[in-house]
C-alpha cells in the first residue's frame, strides 16, 4: 500500500518535503523501515520488504526525488526522520539499509540515535578513499567485453537521464552479483538528478573526514550482512565502521553478491541469518513491552 505523508515539524509544514511517499507492507505491531539503494532507485528494496511483512509491519520510504531543493545526505536524514516519527511516533523501529540505503540508516542512526532499535547494513557502500578504490578496481576487473560495449551502447544512445541511470544500473546489478536470478520489477522509477546531489554529497565526507567519526554516537545494534562476491569490500569496511562503532557484528555470506535476495545459492542462507538476528532484537524488546506470540508473529500488550 503505497501512502503520502505531510511533513510538519514543531507544527509548521517544512518546505521542500511536504509530500513523503512510503509503501507499507504487513501488519506487525513492530516496525522495520526498508530503505532502498540508489541514490534514487525506489522500490529496489521492495523483494526483501515483502518477506519481511510475512512477521513485520514494513515501512518503505521512497527517498525524495530530486528537482526541490538540492539533495545532501542531511536532507535525506530530516525526510526519513519526519516520515517516522508521522507513521510511527515514539516507536523505536529497526532499521535496514541496502548498499546506499546502509549507508543512510548509520547516518540517521549517528543524527538520532536513540530512535532505531537496531540497524541492519546490507551490502554497505563504502566510507574511504581506500574501500572505495578496490570497489573499483574490483568493478572494473568483473566487466566482460561485452558488458563494456553494452555500457558505451547505453551511454551513447539512451538520451534521458534517468532511463540511463537505469540501464547501467540494472546491468551493474548483475556483474556486482554472485549467482543472481533474473531481477524483479520493482524499481519503478530511477531519479538520476536525485542519485548524482545525493552521491555528490555522500562522497564529501571521503574526502573531509565526516564519517565514520560520527558514527561513534550510534547506540543500537548494528548487524552488517556482506556477500563475500559483494565488489563492495566487505572486510575494511567492517574494519573501518568499527573504529566507530565496535559492537558491530560482521557476517559474511559465501557465494553471494551484492544482492543477497537475489541469489539463487545464498538467498536462504541470508534470511536465515537476517531473520534470526531480528527475532533476537524483537524478543528483548517484547520482554520489555509486550508478550511474543509465536502463533501471530506479533505482539501482545502486557
Amino acid at each position: 500500500m503505497l501512502q503520502t505523508f505531510s511533513a510538519v515539524i514543531a507544527g509548521e509544514r517544512t518546505r521542500g518535503i511536504a509530500d513523503l511517499l512510503a509503501t507499507e507492507y504487513g501488519s506487525g505491531c513492530e516496525t522495520v523501515v526498508a530503505l532502498h539503494s540508489g541514490p534514487g532507485a525506489a522500490g529496489g528494496i521492495a523483494p526483501l520488504a515483502r518477506e519481511l511483512s510475512k512477521r513485520w509491519h514494513v515501512l518503505e520510504p521512497l527517498q525524495r526525488d530530486g528537482g526541490g531543493r538540492p539533495l545532501t545526505v542531511a536532507a535525506h536524514v530530516q525526510n526519513l526522520d519526519v516520515l517516522i516519527r508521522a507513521r510511527r511516533g515514539h516507536d523505536h523501529p529497526v532499521l535496514i539499509g541496502h548498499s546506499w540505503g546502509a549507508m543512510l540508516a548509520l547516518a540517521y542512526a549517528a543524527e538520532h540515535p536513540t530512535v532505531p532499535t537496531a540497524v541492519v547494513l546490507v551490502g554497505c557502500g563504502t566510507f574511504s578513499r581506500r574501500a572505495r578504490a578496490e570497489f573499483d578496481a574490483r568493478l572494473e576487473a568483473r566487466l566482460t567485453p561485452a558488458d563494456r560495449a553494452r555500457l558505451v551502447r547505453i551511454r551513447q544512445t539512451e538520451a534521458d537521464a534517468d532511463r540511463r541511470l537505469a540501464s547501467i544500473g540494472r546491468l551493474l546489478t548483475l556483474v556486482n552479483g554472485h549467482d543472481g536470478a533474473a531481477l524483479e520489477g520493482d524499481v519503478a522509477e530511477v531519479d538520476a538528478l536525485a542519485y548524482e546531489e545525493t552521491w555528490a554529497d555522500m562522497l564529501r565526507p571521503h574526502r573531509d573526514g565526516g564519517y565514520p567519526p560520527a558514527f561513534s554516537a550510534i547506540r543500537a545494534p548494528v548487524l552488517m550482512i556482506h556477500g563475500e562476491a559483494d565488489a563492495n569490500p566487505g572486510m575494511p569496511i567492517s574494519e573501518h565502521l568499527r573504529s566507530r562503532i565496535p559492537h558491530l557484528d560482521y557476517q559474511e555470506l559465501p557465494e553471494c553478491g551484492h544482492t543477497p535476495w537475489l541469489e539463487r545459492q545464498a538467498k536462504q542462507v541470508f534470511f536465515n541469518t537476517l531473520l534470526a538476528w531480528l527475532d533476537a532484537r524483537f524478543a528483548v524488546q517484547f520482554t520489555q513491552r509486550g508478550r511474543w506470540d509465536e502463533r501471530a508473529r506479533g505482539c501482545t500488550p502486557s
